[in-house]
């Protein structure tokens, strides 16, 4: 899943019963090791999570979380 977390380009993956977590960038992504989503959350329920963990970045122009696909 891809999402704009308050204007930062994010991916997160399941894999091996954990969720990876992921910085996008032009052509590139790089693990957000700084980022640790419990295993326990289901999908529907990060862009929450992430929404709560990043809440200093909103702006008005950048005023929430959206799946970008």
């Amino acid at each position: 899943m891809r999402l704009n977390v308050y204007g930062k380009k994010m991916e997160v993956i399941r894999a091996d019963g954990r969720w990876k977590t992921f910085y996008l960038g032009e052509g590139k992504k790089r693990p957000a090791s700084d980022i640790v989503i419990p295993e326990n959350l289901n999908q529907s329920q990060i862009p929450r999570y992430l929404a709560d963990f990043f809440h200093e970045l909103a702006t008005p122009s950048n005023a929430g979380v959206d799946i970008i696909d």
